[in-house]
């Protein structure tokens, strides 16, 4: 009679706990297997056995195949996802496949390329064949040098494959794994003293865990840092995790690391691999063929055996922060995954965010300081205000900034210009009667793309066409408010028809390669003036940019967002610091009707210090994060009333036993209505953060239960940490 164990498996399902299934024999944890689920095939992990499981044996599903084809998920990952799950208060099976690669998360078997090299084994090298069998001869003296790849042995014979597929019968050749090639490191700029510190600091840190800032100005040379320290970790036969904010950021970086570790196989891991390429750079990762991983933020699950050092460059930056599904923080996870690990983790910035910049003051973190630029003779970019309260704008640029362009075209520099907000303009609105292009699905504008000649929204995707007349009066005069990145661009052509101008926006770097090109024409000297939103504010090493002019900023000083001003300022440090890199003289203009404001005036004197202690105090009086910890549940539907009734019971029923726990609405989100859906939220706050997370354990029941009892089409979801309100 067969015998079969119980196993509990993970399924990609919004349910907490694990499902109960018979295998024919005891399987690993971390083993994918085929289950059967609601009559659905689906892809399952083993969690664990079970040895006297309560249900009825024959009421037990069985397994219904197991995926062997690699190795189970490694017990770091799993454990991992045991943190993931209590922390974000998210079902364990949705967080592990969403930890996964495509190609992981379906049930089949996964394709992998097959790297293995042929070699002879010790009785094939004893045993040439005769002269006569010329192929077969030329193959084993092609084999004596090592192992080769069928490809090349093909050269040699086309009878290749079936001789040695029968020499391997025969015990005389067998299929290697290729081996690790040797580090080779290529020689790299000299440090200079804060930058030496930085590293000898860090480097005595390997093989235990600790938290590093690096906080150095733009241009100070935090990668070359990063490129020492992997440097130690490699020759050390360590594996290093890098995440990037944007995926604009990974070319760059990849042809750098490429040309300082040529030997070393460096996986890039971002939203625009396919499938396949994914799956191919994780299991390299996974199985230690990877020295070097460089990803975002879903990059911070891949499995790593032989990890020794985590850096997170751009660590304030807010794409590392998922804002659906599972609302993870990359950075916040690997902190973690170094703890676990027991390695030391560098989180980089010019602009630390302010959570790292407390926890730094509170001795959680060891802080470094890079002050100056690593370029001989680069200095900071000087900051100038230019008031606008009483100048004349043409298509949102005034005479200074223009006039600035031109000195800069004469001496053949080149300029950015930046304003955060693509399209032609924000609103097309009615002089006559006020009417505004309001999307019908959203409680957002429709911005213009008048080269496109449509009305989009950039929350929802809705599109319509440009009306020819106002749709509620008919006036013919429907004019275009406020200025985007196309309306710039028409502006600046026609102001300055000798320049040559770029771009660079979502909509025009929507292509795999279009950053490539964007790199190839700026060192190639072709462009005179950029165009952009904050994707030009990241990182990026322009280096002949001698002038910055920033536009339309104004906007993020009246935002009801208690994070406006941090993310205002730290994105205003960035795209200034793309300015004066490479030893000529940066200039930064910014156009405001705010001049006095605090905010400003740190921005010109570079003070990014002064300005988180002032702010960092405003949080405290205010009694807003870092200073206290937050959760926020939301809920959209068909309808504003169904949410709010939602949220109000959900704040009737806990509030009886929320103890230290303080919440606060229903209230409309700051988006309240997105894609046809009503959205409301309730904010959940506690100074202390483990009472915060015990009061979320008990809520998880009543959300589901009410949940259950709501009404049809509603949908809840809890953010722990959320960086949006």
């Amino acid at each position: 009679m067969d015998t079969f164990e119980t196993v509990e498996v993970l399924l990609d399902v919004p349910l907490h706990g694990t499902f109960t299934y018979l295998a024919p024999a005891a399987l690993a944890p971390g083993t994918r297997v085929e289950v059967n689920f609601r009559g659905r095939k689906q892809c399952a992990v083993v969690s664990s056995g079970v040895v006297s499981p309560a249900l009825d044996p024959a009421k037990i599903k069985p397994v219904a195949g197991v995926f062997d084809e690699l190795p189970p998920l490694p017990a770091a990952l799993l454990r991992l996802i045991d943190f993931v799950a209590a922390y974000y208060h998210y079902p364990k099976g949705a967080a592990l496949f969403t930890a996964l690669p495509t190609a992981l998360r379906v049930p089949q078997a996964a394709r992998l390329a097959d790297r293995r090299l042929w070699g002879l084994t010790t009785v094939g090298l004893a045993e040439a064949p005769p002269p006569r069998q010329r192929a077969r001869l030329a193959l084993w003296q092609a084999l004596q040098g090592g192992a080769l790849p069928l490809a090349a042995l093909r050269a040699v014979s086309m009878q290749a494959g079936k001789v040695l597929a029968q020499w391997q019968e025969e015990g005389k050749a067998e299929r290697v794994l290729p081996a690790l090639p040797e580090l080779a490191v290529a020689a790299g700029p000299g440090l200079n003293q804060e930058q030496q510190a930085a590293l000898d600091a860090i480097s005595a840190s390997f093989g235990h865990f600790q938290s590093w800032l690096l906080q150095g100005v733009t241009g100070s040379g935090k990668t070359e840092v990063y490129l020492r320290l992997i440097e130690c970790a490699l020759a050390a036969g360590r594996q290093v995790l890098v995440l990037v904010p944007e995926i604009s950021l990974t070319p760059q970086l990849l042809q750098r690391f490429a040309g300082r570790f040529p030997a070393t196989r460096i996986a890039a891991l971002h939203s625009s691999l396919a499938d396949g390429e994914r799956l191919e750079a994780w299991v390299d990762a996974w199985q230690g063929r990877a020295g070097i991983v460089i990803g975002t933020r879903l990059s911070v699950f891949v499995p790593l055996p032989a990890l020794g050092l985590i850096v997170v460059d751009e660590e304030h930056d807010g794409s590392l922060k998922q804002q659906d599904g599972l609302r993870y923080h990359a950075r916040d996870l690997a902190i973690w995954r170094a703890r676990d690990a027991g390695v030391p983790i560098v989180l980089g910035s010019a602009t630390p965010s302010l959570e790292t910049v407390a926890n730094a003051e509170a001795g959680r973190y060891r802080r470094l300081y890079l002050r100056e630029r690593a370029h001989a003779g680069a200095v900071l970019p000087a900051v100038h205000l230019v008031d606008t309260r009483l100048l004349r704008l043409t298509d949102g640029l005034s005479e200074p900034v223009v006039a600035a362009l031109q000195k800069r075209l004469q001496r053949r520099e080149m300029s950015l210009v930046f304003i955060n907000r693509r399209g032609y303009s924000p609103v097309l609105a009615c002089p006559q009667c006020g009417w505004t292009s309001g999307c019908k699905r959203c409680s957002s504008k429709l911005v213009l793309h008048l080269m496109q000649r449509v009305l989009r929204c950039h929350h929802c995707g809705w599109e319509e066409a440009v009306p020819r007349v106002c749709p509620d009066c008919g006036n013919l005069d429907i004019q275009p408010l406020g200025e985007g990145t196309q309306r710039l661009e028409s502006a600046i052509q026609r102001l300055l028809p000798e320049a040559r101008v770029l771009r660079i926006d979502r909509d025009s770097t929507r292509s795999k390669d279009a950053w490539d090109e964007v790199y190839r024409k700026v060192h190639a000297g072709e462009v005179d003036i950029l165009i952009g939103t904050q994707m030009l504010a990241k990182g990026h090493d322009f280096g002949a940019l001698s002038l910055v002019l920033v536009l339309g900023a104004d906007g993020g000083l009246y935002s009801a967002d208690f994070r406006a001003g941090e993310r205002l300022f730290s994105m205003l440090m960035q795209v200034a610091g793309r300015a004066g890199r490479a030893g000529l003289r940066g200039e930064v203009l910014v156009q405001t009707q705010w001049p006095e404001h605090p905010l400003y005036l740190s921005l010109v004197a570079h003070d990014f210090d002064g300005f988180a202690i002032r702010e960092l105090a405003a949080r405290r009086d205010a009694h807003f994060p870092p200073l206290i910890f937050q959760a926020l549940l939301r809920a959209d539907a068909h309808a504003a009333h169904e949410a709010d009734a939602f949220l109000q019971q959900v704040k009737d029923e806990a509030g009886a036993w929320a103890g230290p726990v303080a919440l606060f609405g229903p209230a409309p989100a700051t988006m309240a209505r997105l894609a046809g859906r009503e959205r409301m939220q309730l904010v959940i706050e506690c100074a202390d953060r483990r009472a915060l997370h015990q009061f979320l354990d008990s809520l998880l029941p009543v959300l589901a239960g009410l949940g259950r009892k709501a009404a049809r089409g509603l949908r809840w979801s809890l953010d722990v940490d959320p960086t949006e309100m």
